[in-house]
């Protein structure tokens, strides 16, 4: 979680100046695409909604001139495919702040005993914060995923018992709530 997109030097959560709300992602591109990224991030969101603010507005965030191309080429193909105008803006990084500590891995500190084993493994936050297993918690403590797909991954996440209990519980509670 960080602010991408501005001007303005420094910006936090209040002052954030020019900048835009945002994540930036860290992958293997031999394990998966610009492109297949750029379809998730247009499955995951409505992008024929006009942004209310700049703080929070639709946008993907490019480093180079191939990254910019796939995003305008895909978000062409989406405007074809569904026949309305897209408004998320495709826009360069020139830089990327990351926010406020207590802003990092949100979701899952909401859930206490899934927090504390995590802070148990990464005492330091920084680590926490870089952590691809705490990154997938707190997806599934924001309702991303299914109990079949956390059955596949749960012993990799690093929980002990309990730990695994508790997401176990979160993941087919929200499941259930879903299919209401």
């Amino acid at each position: 979680m960080g602010y991408a997109g501005g001007l303005s030097a420094n910006p936090d959560y209040h002052h954030i100046g020019d900048h835009t709300e945002t994540v930036q992602v860290d992958y293997d591109p031999r394990r998966l695409t610009y492109r297949r990224l750029l379809e998730i991030f247009w499955d995951s969101h409505d992008p024929t909604q006009t942004s209310w603010s700049r703080q929070y507005r639709h946008a993907v965030f490019f480093h180079d001139e191939r990254q910019r191309q796939l995003a305008i080429d895909t978000k062409t193909a989406l405007q074809r495919e569904i026949g309305r105008s897209v408004q998320t803006e495709v826009a360069p990084l020139n830089t990327f702040t990351m926010a406020e500590a207590y802003h990092q891995k949100y979701l899952l500190k909401q859930h206490h005993d899934l927090s504390r084993e995590m802070a148990a493994i990464y005492p330091r936050h920084p680590d926490l914060v870089d952590s691809t297993a705490a990154a997938r918690l707190n997806g599934y403590a924001g309702g991303h995923g299914s109990p079949e797909q956390l059955a596949r991954e749960i012993d990799r996440l690093g929980l002990g018992e309990a730990g695994q209990r508790a997401l176990t519980d979160l993941v087919q509670r929200r499941s259930i709530y879903d299919r209401q």
